[in-house]
């Protein structure tokens, strides 16, 4: 990537993901001055390929990146590889803007943010989880369903949504166990998912059983050991903003208890004028296409919000150039010396 950072920009989108670099390609088409200051650490990475992406099924996420990246760097877009630390309110010359302080000292203005950093992924800490994320320790049905059908499936409970997930990838194969390691279902929860054929392990999980690096089974804390192909678990979502705390923006609970997010409205735009945001940082269930069209349409509004803007400003100069003043300096240069014969 290119890491020459100009002194300040019209928009910095701080995340390069497809939310992201789909608001960077809509800005640097719409001929403003773009970055992306991007870690280089996608959330999806450990997956094989991105699914349920139109015409881009399959994809590897680091080749979707690269294509991502190479098509805004096409329209004059920088990409920059950088970690932000902070985002402060600076007022320049040119009227209210930011200061982006990245974490290796350097720091660029802009007079827009888009934010599209993503979540991160808290699994529970049990042996072997995290190695497996992404390969056969799975969280979504539509993104690795396909993938897993008609296999030995495990779902364990880590949150209000699993008897849902698990309902969820029953979809997908009949063969289901539910965990329920240290939260076991309410009543309810345990008839429908004895309704829906799933069977159901009582004790906590103590790890993962891989045997030549593939997930073989579920060994609870007691030694038995249950055979599953792949395992589902519903992670404790972890918006990346720490970075938003001086202009005052912070994550909150999600209503559906999976983890937190950042606020905002239907466009992106947050409570602090001029910071927008897109994709899982603000919604947690999108996937990688609703992420993509999420950063576009933020970029819309964003841009919008600039024309606007700058309207206001011509408006302003426009008006002024017509003073009382201004008239009066015009009529002495026109008439000079004959000013006081007329």
């Amino acid at each position: 990537m290119d890491d020459q950072l100009r002194n300040s920009y019209e928009v910095v989108v701080i995340g390069g993901g497809a939310a992201g670099l789909s608001g960077a390609l809509m800005l640097a088409r719409a001929r403003r001055s773009v970055v992306v200051i991007d870690a280089g650490m996608p959330r999806n990475a450990p997956a094989a390929g991105v699914h349920g992406l139109l015409g881009l099924d399959g994809t590897a996420p680091m080749q979707l990146l690269a294509r991502g990246r190479a098509e805004v760097r096409g329209y004059g877009g920088q990409v920059v590889t950088g970690e932000v630390d902070a985002v402060s309110r600076e007022v320049g010359a040119d009227g209210a803007g930011f200061a982006v302080t990245l974490a290796d000292g350097r720091t660029v203005r802009a007079r827009r943010i888009l934010v599209a950093t993503g979540l991160v992924d808290e699994v529970p800490d049990i042996p072997g989880l995290r190695s497996r994320w992404g390969r056969d320790v799975l969280h979504c049905p539509y993104c690795h369903g396909w993938e897993v059908r008609d296999r030995a499936i495990g779902v364990l409970a880590t949150g209000p949504l699993s008897v849902h997930q698990a309902l969820l990838f029953r979809q997908w194969s009949t063969d289901i166990t539910y965990f329920c390691h240290t939260l076991p279902p309410t009543d309810e929860q345990a008839e429908q998912l004895a309704a829906r054929g799933i069977g159901m392990v009582v004790g906590e999980v103590a790890s993962v059983e891989i045997v030549e690096d593939r997930l073989a089974g579920v060994r609870l804390t007691d030694g038995t050991v249950v055979g599953r192909e792949a395992l589902a678990v519903a992670p404790y979502l972890v918006a990346r903003a720490g970075f938003l705390s001086r202009l005052g923006l912070r994550t909150v609970e999600h209503p559906s208890g999976v983890g937190q997010h950042l606020l905002a409205d239907a466009t992106g735009r947050t409570d602090v004028a001029g910071v927008w945001v897109a994709g899982n940082v603000t919604d947690p269930a999108a996937q990688v296409g609703a992420a993509a069209a999420a950063g576009a349409a933020a970029a819309a509004h964003l841009n919008a919000d600039l024309v606007a803007d700058e309207t206001r400003q011509a408006v302003a100069a426009h008006r002024a150039s017509f003073s009382a003043e201004s008239e009066a300096r015009i009529g002495e240069l026109v008439t000079g010396e004959r000013r006081h014969g007329l």
